[in-house]
């Protein structure tokens, strides 16, 4: 019988984990490099990492993770898959504020810089509040406000 750790499952003292509970990277594969580093860089402020200029794979420095940019058909390329399709990804990016006013004040900030609001601020089924913005691509942004469990 092994016994449950920080670790994962112990069997004869060697650790069983699968995968260490973290995000490093989130890797966005997107159409025009230029446009999304407007966007991420200039728009919402979020550092660049070692970039110069014509680079095609941009870092930005986020607290807790990173996130990049890359052209899509070469990240569909690295990942072995096809880049074609649309619609829904099936994800949301989120970024979590500490109040309802906050919410509101950032999307009434976003849209002031011609950022596409797909949800205007309201409350939401789960009990929050919350709004959704697109970035040049389509990816989608949740800015929230959670009263249950402070994301902020």
């Amino acid at each position: 019988m092994g016994s449950k750790g920080e670790g994962g499952e112990h069997e004869g003292g060697i650790t069983q984990r699968s995968m260490k509970p973290k995000i490093s990277m989130i890797a966005l594969g997107v159409n025009n490099v230029g446009e999304s580093l407007i966007f991420y860089r200039d728009i919402l402020g979020f550092p660049t990492h070692n970039y110069r200029e014509g680079d095609e794979h941009i870092m930005f420095c986020l607290e807790g993770s990173w996130m990049s940019i890359y052209p899509k058909d070469k990240l569909a390329k690295d990942a072995t898959v096809s880049s074609e399709g649309s619609g829904f990804s099936g994800f949301s990016l989120a970024h979590n504020v500490s109040s309802e006013k906050e919410v509101t004040q950032l999307i009434a900030s976003l849209k002031e810089k011609g950022v596409k609001i797909v949800k205007e601020p309201q409350k939401v089924f789960w009990g929050g509040y919350s709004a959704y913005f697109s970035d040049p691509n389509g990816y989608l942004w949740e800015v929230a406000y959670n009263p249950f469990t402070d994301l902020s």
